[in-house]
């Protein structure tokens, strides 16, 4: 999926910035709040018993947290971490190495789990239940089954869209936690404690700004701060003020509810092709030149959380909100 506002693929040295700003431990973590009350209480009884975690199962929006709790639960359990993702896991023989590769007491981290091939699933079960592998051999009447055990290990399987989930693996996670959108004053908080280890100063009206039209998502709080860096550098300012975020949000064209041009764009073709809705997502799809899931993972969540989109049996429908906005 693109990036949200930097209009390409994440590279590398992307990732590794964003790696440098992940919060370190659960003290530093800010937000989920329920989520990081659950997770440390189940990390310090699985260090106190010796053993591994429980599997747990993250589900919200891309851009919340999920991958940097994945690493501090590995901190904290003092275990290696494996980060695999859903999608690349193409043959049962792909899952099965990684498990059988793993270390007693080693975290697993599978993103976009709900995006396995079912028949990939299933080796899943016995390994989180039993700690086993079971591989079928052969075929017909000649078929036979293989058991290969498993060191005990944690799997933290992360997921846009928890619905998809077969009722068989989500019932073999130990808990599921839900991830909402974070709110202005958390986003400010997260965004002070990045800009110190940027080296840059951020004046705090500033950051509110920055925060406000983030998305409720720290992921596009860190982006967004870097290009508001960028342009108070090359105006020379030391202190980012107000104004440069909005000088700098404008040349991003991030409006003040934190929309993009996808955003409106979206809006604006259920209002201009389909008289404000109802439309169904593959009309929808096909009119914008859009993926589905893209518009059901990365767009949607937050329309719908802000009041601009709305839901029906028939489809989606603009509120007066969404017409007031893009009018």
């Amino acid at each position: 999926m693109e990036d949200r506002f930097l209009g390409e693929n994440s590279s590398n040295r992307d990732v590794e910035h964003e790696n440098r700003l992940r919060p370190q431990n659960f003290d530093e973590y800010v937000g989920q709040k329920k989520v990081v009350e659950n997770i440390d209480l189940m990390a310090r009884s699985a260090n106190k018993r010796n053993t591994a975690m429980d599997h747990v199962l993250l589900s919200g929006p891309p851009g919340l947290g999920k991958t940097s709790l994945a690493m501090i639960i590995a901190k904290e359990l003092a275990s290696e971490l494996h980060v695999v993702s859903g999608p690349a896991i193409e043959k049962k023989g792909d899952l099965a190495a990684v498990l059988t590769n793993l270390q007693p007491k080693d975290v697993l981290f599978i993103d976009e789990i709900h995006r396995m091939h079912i028949s990939v699933e299933e080796i899943l079960y016995s390994a989180m239940e039993d700690f086993r592998l079971d591989i079928l051999i052969g075929q017909g009447a000649s078929a036979r089954t293989m058991q290969i055990d498993l060191v005990p290990f944690t799997l933290i399987g992360a997921t846009t869209r928890a619905g998809l989930l077969s009722n068989p693996l989500r019932d073999r996670f130990m808990a599921h936690l839900h991830f909402d959108f974070y709110s202005p004053t958390e986003l400010s908080q997260i965004i002070a404690n990045n800009a110190k280890k940027m080296h840059i100063n951020v004046h705090q009206d500033a950051q509110l700004e920055i925060a406000r039209r983030s998305r409720g998502t720290p992921r596009i709080s860190n982006r967004i701060l870097r290009r508001v860096r960028d342009y108070a550098l090359i105006e020379e300012h030391p202190i980012v003020e107000l104004s440069d975020v909005n000088k700098a949000l404008s040349l991003l064209d991030i409006d003040a509810l934190g929309l993009d041009s996808m955003d409106r764009k979206i809006l604006s073709v259920i209002k201009d092709y389909y008289s404000n809705g109802p439309v169904g997502i593959d009309a929808l799809s096909a009119t914008l030149g859009e993926d589905k899931q893209t518009i059901e993972e990365v767009y949607e969540p937050f329309l719908l959380k802000e009041g601009l989109l709305l839901r029906t049996p028939r489809g989606r429908v603009l509120s007066d909100k969404a017409l007031v906005h893009i009018s």
